[in-house]
C-alpha cells in the first residue's frame, strides 16, 4: 500500500510555501475561471451579467456544501496520515467519495424543481428570470462535475500534494477561457448561446477536473479501495467526515444564503447595483485567492502535525499564517482602492454599475485584514477537529454582524451603507477570532483517530 510524504519535519515556514504556491497557481486559475466568465458575460450585455448574478447565492450554496466536505475528508485524512494508519485513508476517501456522489443526486433534482420560486424570491424578474433559467438548466445537470472533485481534491490535500489539484485547476481555466467566447459569442458553425453557452463552457471544464480526480485517486495514488466496505464501515466513515464536514459545510452555507439576502437588499437599488456587486464579489475572490489557498494548505499540514502529536508546529503554522494574512489583506485594500476605477471599467461601461463598483471597491476591502484572519483562523480550527468553534466564527460574522449591520446601513446610508457593513463586519469578527485562536492554541491537546 502506498505511503504517503509526511509534513511532520523540516522548516514549518517553507513547508506552507512549497504547499500553497502550487495551490496558489490552481485557485488563481480558478478566480479566472469565474472572472472570465463575467467579463465576457458583461461585453455580452448588462442582462446577461445581472442574470449570471443571481445565480451566485445558489451556486455558493452547493459549491460550500461541497467544500464544507472537502474539508471534513481532508482534516481526517490528514490525521489518519499522521497516525500512519494507510488502511484509514482508503476507507476514509472511498465513503467520503460515495456520499458525494448521493449529495450531488438529491441536490441537482431538488435545484431543477425550485428555479422558478427560488429566483422570484431573490428578486430575478421577466427577461432576467429567462436568462437565469438558461443558465441553471444547464449548470444543475452538471453539477456533479463541480461537487465531486472538491471532496476528492480534500482528500488528495490532506496527503500534502497541493501541486497536482493546482494543475488540474489551471487545465480547467485555461478550458473556460477557450470555451467562454466561442460559445457565448458563436464562432463559426457554433451558434450564440449568451448565458447558457457559459453554462456549457463551465461544465465542459470541470468535466476534466473529475476525470482528473479520479484519475489521482484511483489509480495513481490508491486511496479508492472496496477492501473493508460495509454497511457499517461506511456509516462510520461518515460520521467521522460529517463531524468535521456538516459544520464546515453548514458555515459555508451561511455566507451564500446570506449573500442571497444581501441580493435581494441590493436588488432593492437597480439592476446596475446588482450587477456591481456581482464584479465586486469576484474581483474580491480573485485577490483573496493567496488566502483560501494558503488556507487549503495549512489545513492538512495542521492535520498530520496533530496526527502526530506536534503541537509546537502548529502553533507555529498558525501564528506565522495569520500574520502573514493581516499584512496582505492590508495590502490588498491599498491596491485595490486606488485601481478601483480602471478596474470597475474592464467589466462594463454602464456608468452607473462602474460607479457602484467603485464605491465598493473603496470600501469592502478596509476589512481585508481582518477577513484573512478569521478565514485561516476557521481553517486552524477544523484542522484541530474543533468544527464548533469554527462554525461560531461564521455564524458571528454573518449571522450576528453582517446582515443586521447591512439592513442597518442601507437604511441610513443606501448602497454604501451595504458596503460599509461587509468591512466593518470583518474587523470585528477578524478581532474576535484571534482571541479565541490565541485561547485554543494555549490549551491544545493531540487528536486521536478511531482504526
Amino acid at each position: 500500500m502506498k505511503k504517503f510524504p509526511s509534513l511532520t519535519s523540516g522548516p514549518v515556514g517553507s513547508q506552507l510555501v512549497r504547499m500553497t504556491v502550487p495551490m496558489l497557481m490552481g485557485t488563481l486559475s480558478i478566480m479566472i475561471f469565474h472572472l472570465v466568465d463575467t467579463f465576457f458575460l458583461g461585453r455580452y450585455s448588462s442582462e446577461a451579467l445581472t442574470a449570471v448574478t443571481f445565480t451566485f447565492p445558489v451556486m455558493m450554496t452547493l459549491g460550500s456544501l461541497a467544500l464544507g466536505l472537502g474539508v471534513g475528508v481532508s482534516a481526517v485524512v490528514a490525521n489518519a496520515i499522521g497516525e500512519g494508519n494507510q488502511r484509514q485513508v482508503q476507507r476514509l476517501t472511498t465513503d467520503s467519495l460515495f456520499l458525494s456522489v448521493l449529495m450531488v443526486t438529491a441536490c441537482a433534482g431538488v435545484g431543477l424543481l425550485t428555479m422558478n420560486p427560488l429566483f422570484r424570491v431573490l428578486g430575478a424578474e421577466g427577461e432576467i428570470l429567462h436568462l437565469v433559467r438558461q443558465y441553471m438548466e444547464v449548470w444543475y445537470w452538471s453539477v456533479g462535475m463541480v461537487v465531486i472533485p472538491m471532496v476528492g481534491n480534500g482528500a488528495i490535500r490532506a496527503t500534502g500534494d497541493t501541486r497536482t489539484p493546482g494543475l488540474v485547476m489551471m487545465v480547467a481555466a485555461i478550458t473556460n477561457v477557450v470555451l467562454d467566447p466561442i460559445l457565448i459569442f458563436g464562432w463559426g458553425p457554433i451558434p450564440e448561446m449568451g448565458v447558457r453557452g457559459a453554462a456549457l463552457a463551465t461544465a465542459g471544464a470541470r468535466t476534466m477536473t473529475l476525470m482528473a480526480s479520479i484519475y489521482v485517486l484511483v489509480f495513481r495514488e490508491k486511496m479508492v479501495s472496496r477492501h473493508g466496505m460495509t454497511p457499517a464501515a461506511v456509516i462510520r466513515s461518515w460520521r467521522r467526515v460529517l463531524h468535521v464536514g456538516i459544520p464546515a459545510a453548514g458555515t459555508r452555507m451561511v455566507v451564500p444564503i446570506a449573500m442571497g439576502v444581501i441580493t435581494r437588499l441590493v436588488a432593492t437599488y437597480g439592476p446596475a447595483a446588482v450587477a456591481a456587486f456581482g464584479v465586486g464579489s469576484r474581483v474580491g475572490m480573485f485577490v483573496f485567492s493567496v488566502i483560501m489557498s494558503l488556507a487549503a494548505a495549512l489545513g492538512p499540514f495542521i492535520g498530520q502535525n496533530l496526527g502526530a502529536g506536534l503541537l509546537d508546529r502548529v502553533r507555529r503554522a498558525t501564528w506565522l499564517s495569520c500574520g502573514f494574512g493581516f499584512i496582505y489583506g492590508i495590502l490588498i485594500w491599498l491596491m485595490v482602492a486606488s485601481l478601483a476605477r480602471p478596474i470597475a471599467l474592464l467589466f462594463n461601461k454602464d456608468p452607473e454599475m462602474v460607479s457602484a463598483a467603485v464605491n465598493y471597491f473603496r470600501i469592502v476591502p478596509i476589512g481585508a485584514g481582518f477577513s484573512a484572519v478569521l478565514v485561516l483562523a476557521g481553517s486552524v480550527m477544523n484542522a484541530m477537529l474543533k468544527p464548533g468553534t469554527a462554525a461560531g466564527l461564521t455564524v458571528l460574522q454573518i449571522v450576528i454582524l453582517y446582515l443586521p449591520l447591512s439592513f442597518l446601513g442601507s437604511r441610513v446610508l443606501g448602497l454604501e451603507g451595504i458596503f460599509w457593513a461587509s468591512a466593518v463586519t470583518n474587523i470585528l469578527a477578524g478581532i474576535v477570532a484571534v482571541v479565541i485562536l490565541r485561547h485554543r492554541l494555549k490549551t491544545l491537546v493531540p487528536t486521536t483517530n478511531e482504526t
